[in-house]
């Protein structure tokens, strides 16, 4: 029967850091400090360095598990991560154990790691991850959709032109869309998603997960912004269904495409030439004459 491994960051005999030195990115609990695994206890208190995006929090988790850190604590978070990367490698490679924590969840997901991550690997620094809790797979698994194909999105852009270039690009998207979104925000969020994927689109909110107060409220967009106009509290993870055959058909203009050489047809019906049915159908609709030709052409109405 296959035994369980320590794991790089430990000696499985000892619970001794290694002779080696090595970059961790450790997973801490969203919101449920009983989440933290035995492993995460280990190396919290055996690290050379602990490397938090929050001290304080950092400070109350280890509070709540009763473990003891033996090592330097270390601010790591957006403002000083390109330097400290630097300095964090540095400790690595000389033979020191560095673990990178965020406040809840995987580092480098939408949180502060990549640089360190980048770092090491351009030194040739050992890097190794301690999974644990995340936010984009408990939502996925919470949220009712599909979950066979899925895409991460992060935060969208906060100025309302780029939110909707953003949006723009996503109208087709077939897999389901995770988002990350601060609660004062996620009105204006929902709203957004509702106006560029369609109000009917299924989505879940989820709130708080983990935690005392853990809700997902599913719904097409237009009830969740209408819930969500009330104020919700909380971290929130949206997560969307991707865009089905028919709105990836009308996200490509298949559909307009198809009522232009209906209409050619229609006119046809009555008497009308081809040549004048598509320039009246073009000028109907606004667009040029070659469109309308190149619909009726790709439905294989008349020879290319």
């Amino acid at each position: 029967m296959a035994t369980g491994n320590a794991g790089p960051d430990l000696d499985p005999s000892t619970g001794a850091t290694p002779k080696f030195g090595q970059i961790v990115l450790a997973a801490t609990p969203l919101g449920n400090d009983l989440d933290a695994s035995p492993r995460l206890c280990a190396l919290l208190a055996a690290a050379d360095v602990v490397a938090a995006e929050d001290t304080r929090r950092l400070r109350r988790l280890v509070a709540a598990l009763g473990v003891e850190i033996s090592g330097r604590v270390v601010s790591y978070h957006d403002a000083n991560e390109r330097e400290r990367a630097v300095e964090l490698v540095e400790i690595a490679a000389a033979g020191g154990t560095v673990i990178v924590v965020t406040d809840a969840g995987m580092p480098v997901v939408s949180d502060p790691g990549f640089r360190v991550v980048s770092e090491a690997v351009a030194r040739g620094v050992h890097v190794t991850a301690l999974p644990g809790p995340s936010a984009v797979l408990t939502a996925l698994a919470l949220s009712g959709l599909a979950v066979d194909r899925f895409c991460f999105e992060g935060f969208l852009p906060r100025k309302a032109g780029e939110r909707s270039t953003r949006l723009q690009e996503l109208i087709d998207e077939p897999r389901t869309m995770v988002f990350f979104e601060a609660p004062h925000r996620l009105e204006v969020m929902l709203r957004a998603l509702a106006e560029s994927l369609g109000g009917g689109r299924q989505a879940a909110v989820c709130r708080e997960l983990t935690k005392t107060y853990e809700e997902v409220k599913r719904g097409a967009l237009a009830e969740l912004v209408q819930w969500a106009e009330l104020g919700v509290r909380g971290e929130i993870t949206v997560v969307v269904a991707g865009a089905s055959a028919q709105e990836r058909r009308v996200a490509a203009g298949l559909e307009t495409q198809s009522a232009q050489v209906e209409e050619v047809r229609a006119r046809e019906a009555h008497g009308v030439d081809r040549r004048t049915a598509i320039a009246e159908v073009a000028k109907a609709a606004g667009v040029p004459r070659r469109v309308v030709y190149d619909a009726v052409v790709k439905h294989k109405d008349v020879e290319p």
